[in-house]
């Protein structure tokens, strides 16, 4: 009978040890997919130009063009730009 007690000690221990091996490898593999997922993600809105910065940036491409500097096609150009078009 002791035999039989220390063969399933053995077991039980075993067992336990390749559980928690296992646990460990799941959730270390679980944290490196959800580290590649984030820096697979496309940068955040914030670094684009708002609204207010774009509408400054065309006002002062108007201007450069009024006053002769900037030629029509250039202000298309760089008016797509600043667009995103």
């Amino acid at each position: 009978m002791p035999g039989l007690l220390r063969g399933m000690a053995r077991t039980a221990v075993v067992a336990g040890t390749a559980t928690a091996v296992s646990n460990n490898v799941s959730r270390r593999q679980a944290n490196r997919w959800a580290n590649d997922e984030q820096q697979a993600q496309p940068a955040p809105e914030a670094d684009a130009p708002s609204q207010d910065d774009q509408i400054a940036q065309l006002e002062q491409l108007a201007k450069l063009k009024d006053q002769g500097i900037l030629t029509q096609e250039e202000f298309d150009a760089k008016k797509k730009q600043i667009l995103g078009l």
